[in-house]
């Protein structure tokens, strides 16, 4: 099944946005963003998600909590970054990573393998 329900988790408000518009464009629905670790949490939650996209930072909450709840949830994800993989939750270090900057053509690739 093609990923058509992607949660955006990312606190830069103009950087959400712009992974967002990428998504959208390409027909998939978007769920957020999240801005925080209780945010993605909840949309988690409540909502059908089908994969993310998850900063590897947000405002200085680690977000092993949320990697770990999707693949509890077997919900395939990549994280975006403009770290490098040490910076990464050590158990998701495997996971794909975008790049930041990146290019709407870096996000659907990451997408495209959910």
């Amino acid at each position: 099944m093609a990923a058509t329900r992607i949660l955006v988790v990312e606190d830069e408000f103009l950087i959400a946005l712009d992974i967002a518009g990428v998504l959208e464009q390409a027909g998939i629905a978007v769920i957020g963003p999240a801005g925080t670790v209780g945010d993605a949490l909840q949309a988690l939650a409540s909502e059908e998600v089908h994969g993310a996209l998850l900063d590897a930072h947000l405002g200085g909450e680690p977000v092993g909590c949320i990697a770990d709840a999707l693949k509890a949830r077997g919900i395939p994800f990549a994280f975006v970054s403009g770290y490098g993989r040490e910076q990464l939750p050590p158990a998701h270090r495997g996971v794909p990573l975008v790049k930041k900057p990146f290019t709407g053509k870096d996000l659907l690739a990451a997408v495209a393998h959910f």
